[in-house]
């Protein structure tokens, strides 16, 4: 892990302290040394115009690729009308293709693993953000209450939201299966599906948001339709042991919910366990305001334990946890791998930091989303980074 002079050297990371949280896991056909995984984390930094990943992009995950370490990518937005935040990078287009390649050869320098976060944030968005100016899309037309981010990076209501139609929806659906195919050419380990945190799948999955009364709406049965097309989408590009999904089965951000989210949730994870996915990523609840103030990882029973017994893959965890919490929960079988995000963020050394028992970086809140390279690739390592 480091020489005697202090200086980072390529290997395998093994911990005393947290034997468990460094030890092998297969996810699929993915093979990781330890199981710190890097979230996915929103950061609007990308290259415009086009949404395209650049050099600092490259920077900022290399600085974070370990050998056997797996990293989600931030959330990339399957088309330009899945994009809901301003700066943030897509995967629709050869350019954007193009620096995605160097990012991933980068963590492959490096001995990591990438996966890509396909994402749409259907009503989540601003027409502002669009070439068209059309409005975001959703399931029904029912906005969500809060304020979104524009293309200038200003905020404004959420706009009420055109409803798709069932063949808006196979053509949705589609753009994931482009994306996933983009994201093979682009040279990466496997892609996640985001279903959490209130985009267009958790939309299509929740009562509050779908107000359908077609083949897409009404029944638990109905309303994991579309989840169910695109992870049938997904797979046919890259085969279930390199699919991964991210579901918040009790996440309210994005003004989410559901009457009967346990029944909910326990039949889409039944769903999805039929595909031998690679992986489930789930969220513990907590007051999750995406933009608002620190919030400690949630006290009571951890949400992998509560829907493990209907998913018979690998889970990793994600939400608040440190390094004891994640040791404690791949002990005691809530997870098998735990993801970390804000520690992340400040800490491009954060496997070695925990493994070694040492103090994490302090992050500042204020450069997360948007800016420079600070706050983003100038986070200092415990040792020199080469």
């Amino acid at each position: 892990m480091t020489t005697e002079n202090g200086r980072k050297m390529r290997g395998k990371i093994t911990s005393k302290l947290a034997p468990r949280l460094f030890s092998p896991l297969t996810l699929g056909e993915l093979q990781l040394s330890h199981r710190v995984v890097m979230a996915p984390l929103t950061r609007m930094r990308s290259a415009q115009p086009g949404n395209i990943p650049q050099a600092m992009n490259v920077e900022y995950y290399s600085q974070r690729a370990t050998e056997g370490g797996l990293i989600i990518t931030e959330a990339t937005q399957i088309s330009s009308e899945g994009q809901g935040y301003p700066a943030t990078p897509g995967i629709h287009s050869e350019e954007q293709v193009a620096g995605w390649r160097k990012v991933v050869e980068a963590v492959h320098a490096r001995g990591g693993l990438l996966v890509l976060q396909l994402w749409h944030v259907g009503r989540i968005s601003h027409s502002s953000l669009r070439a068209d100016r059309l409005l975001p899309v959703a399931p029904s037309a029912v906005p969500a209450a809060g304020e979104a981010f524009t293309a200038n990076f200003q905020r404004a209501a959420f706009e009420t939201p055109h409803a798709l139609s069932v063949d808006e929806i196979e053509r949705v659906i589609n753009d994931y299966k482009a994306a996933a195919q983009n994201a093979r050419r682009a040279g990466f380990d496997g892609v996640e599906i985001h279903g959490a945190n209130g985009y267009l799948i958790d939309q299509f999955l929740r009562d509050k948001s779908n107000l359908r009364d077609d083949e897409y709406g009404g029944s638990i049965a109905n309303r994991i339709r579309f989840l169910r097309e695109v992870v049938s989408a997904v797979v046919d590009v890259w085969g279930s042991q390199r699919v991964g999904i991210r579901l918040s089965p009790f996440g309210t951000v994005n003004d989410m919910g559901d009457t009967h989210p346990f029944d909910l949730f326990s039949v889409a994870i039944r769903e999805l366990d039929k595909f031998d996915l690679a992986y489930l990523h789930l969220i513990e609840p907590r007051q999750d305001e995406m933009f608002g103030a620190d919030m400690s990882r949630w006290a009571g029973t951890p949400v992998a334990t509560v829907f493990r017994r209907y998913f018979s893959g690998p889970i990793v965890a994600a939400g608040g946890y440190e390094g004891d919490s994640a040791e404690a929960a791949i002990r005691d079988g809530h997870a098998d791998a735990v993801a970390f995000g804000r520690w992340f963020i400040s800490n491009p050394d954060l496997a070695t930091r925990i493994a070694l028992g040492k103090p994490f970086n302090a992050y500042d809140r204020e450069t997360f989303y948007g800016g420079s390279t600070t706050g983003y690739t100038d986070y200092p390592f415990l040792i020199q980074y080469s």
